[in-house]
């Protein structure tokens, strides 16, 4: 598959680690031990070893390629969820039930809601739902 990688473009690795998309010059999956926070093998061309990165291999990549701005704009909305289900997640379970009862905001509804969209073929599988 020819691909056309978009030069001097930074490349987000995860929590905070950037690399230019020219640089880069391969990834390679990490199979075993892949926890949190290691997810791909990154190398490149100006070290020896490589660089473990948060990201999959497949959202690095894409990343990489010439994209519009409209695909950056969706990444960034996709980690500013993540880090609301996060923020969510922490909140008290008395918080939780305040309000639910107060306001009428259902935290775990909206954990499991933004969960769903997140998750690969989220977006098209909630379309799907609603013309079932």
């Amino acid at each position: 598959m020819a691909m056309e990688i978009k030069p001097d473009r930074m490349i987000s690795l995860g929590y905070g680690r950037f690399w230019r998309s020219d640089a880069i010059v391969g990834l390679r999956r990490i199979e075993q031990d892949r926890g949190p926070g290691r997810r791909t093998e990154v190398f490149t061309a100006t070290l020896e070893e490589p660089v473990i990165a948060s990201r999959s291999e497949r959202a690095i990549l894409q990343d990489m390629a010439v994209a519009t701005d409209e695909v950056f704009r969706m990444q960034e909305v996709r980690e500013v969820l993540h880090e609301v289900v996060d923020a969510l997640q922490d909140v008290p379970d008395v918080l939780r039930r305040m309000l639910s009862r107060e306001a009428g905001f259902d935290a775990e509804g909206w954990i499991q809601r933004l969960r769903s969209l997140l998750a690969p073929g989220g977006v098209d599988q909630i379309q799907n739902d609603l013309f079932d």
